[in-house]
């Protein structure tokens, strides 16, 4: 993948949780899904929806469908990521075969006309494309829609070191006196905690390294910080386009959210790193005609004309354009889902420890913000905001759990 093409997609993941993430509710989202589609539709467009289309993707409109099918092919070559597109247009509608040779190798479908059996056959296809996690398209097709240009991603992973689950307690906000599913490991690794100072102020940003090429970044602000801030101050610190401190040159004391460091006795020579936060899993559906200024999509959808000259010679004009996506963050890994639419233990000893040892605690016990991160390219995947933890749910301690049951 380009450079700017990270970089496009990145900002546009920045500026998406800034205004989309209010901390009212658990939500998650993925730019990644929705930047290759509008290149697509960049590409096809004319006027001015063509140079509104353009600014939201911060590339020239004739690079967008070459950056697109370079863009998907990348996600397709990420261990634990599937990535599939998808176009279907109504049988009597012409297409430009200029148009349709840049885009990316996919399903070619044809719309019958009937809502009902268009319908089925595109939730099928999104249920196939997110392992079943999204089971159905997230806008809805109708007797006028004349084309739907779709995205599926689905991104599942193991954490290199699982953590240990069970009950957890916060103590003060707003999560107090409530019992929640707690993940507790520790490492000697101190730079997998990070404090960045962004525009929404201090984060605290925990990576969590999974087995492939892709990583979880936990995201912590200050107590009263807007979410959408805290979100995108994440992504700049993860994308590196903020400067941030690890843990070997932190200072002692709280020097970001839920740290503390200091030092203790130990038996080993190395550091310690001790993690507590929470399980989750989050929902998120978009209506992205709602923000269409931030998706350059204020003309397009603007139906007294066409704006898609390079698509087809009968006027266009997108009426609906959605994402659905979820999340689920447990003690042995994470998975992730998004189909997009246009349519358009420590024991104790008697004696004194004879080794002190910097030590670092992260708590995060309160809503928080996540980030799935390509490792290589920093590009963002996935971001989603954590308003309410998993609840702890006392079981049987025969009971399997079925995560290890799930095909890879």
């Amino acid at each position: 993948m380009r450079d700017s093409t990270i970089r496009a997609v990145n900002r546009l993941t920045g500026r998406w949780v800034e205004t989309a993430v209010d901390g009212a509710e658990s939500t998650v989202l993925t730019a990644a899904g929705v930047w290759p589609l509008l290149a697509q539709l960049a590409d096809g467009a004319g006027g001015p929806a063509r140079e509104e289309l353009a600014g939201a993707l911060g590339l020239p409109p004739e690079r967008a469908a070459a950056a697109a099918v370079e863009l998907l092919g990348a996600l397709g070559r990420i261990r634990g990521l599937d990535a599939a597109t998808g176009l279907w247009a109504h049988q009597d509608l012409p297409l430009d075969p200029a148009w349709t040779a840049k885009l990316p190798e996919g399903i070619r479908g044809t719309l019958t006309g009937d809502p009902e059996k268009d319908r089925v056959a595109l939730d099928a296809w999104a249920a196939e494309n997110t392992g079943g996690r999204i089971d159905r398209m997230p806008a809805r097709v109708d007797a006028s829609t004349l084309l739907v240009l779709a995205s599926a991603l689905a991104l599942r992973l193991r954490w290199i070191q699982p953590f240990t689950a069970g009950p957890g307690e916060a103590y003060e906000g707003p999560w107090a006196g409530r019992e929640f599913l707690c993940l507790r490991r520790t490492t000697s690794l101190l730079d997998r905690v990070r404090v960045a100072g962004t525009t929404g102020g201090r984060v605290t940003v925990l990576e969590v390294v999974g087995d492939g090429g892709v990583d979880v970044h936990l995201v912590l602000g200050e107590p009263g910080a807007a979410p959408g801030r805290v979100l995108r101050g994440g992504v700049d610190a993860v994308t590196r386009a903020v400067a941030s401190v690890d843990g070997h040159a932190l200072p002692e004391g709280a020097p970001g959210p839920g740290l503390e460091v200091g030092t203790q006795r130990s038996y080993s020579r190395e550091p310690r790193l001790a993690v507590e936060t929470v399980a989750f899993e989050v929902e998120g559906d978009h209506d992205l005609m709602e923000r269409a200024r931030l998706f350059g999509l204020q003309t397009a959808s603007d139906s007294s004309a066409g704006h898609f000259p390079g698509i087809s010679a009968v006027p266009l004009a997108l009426n609906r354009g959605r994402q659905s996506a979820m999340a689920r963050f447990h003690a042995e890994g994470f998975e992730a889902s998004a189909a997009t639419a246009f349519f358009a233990a420590v024991g104790c000893a008697a004696t004194l420890p004879p080794y002190r040892v910097r030590r670092i605690g992260v708590t995060i016990d309160r809503p928080f913000g996540f980030l799935a991160v390509h490792r290589t390219s920093r590009l963002v995947l996935a971001a989603g905001w954590v308003a309410e933890p998993l609840p702890y749910v006392h079981q049987d301690p025969d009971e399997d759990d079925d995560w290890g049951d799930e095909d890879r």
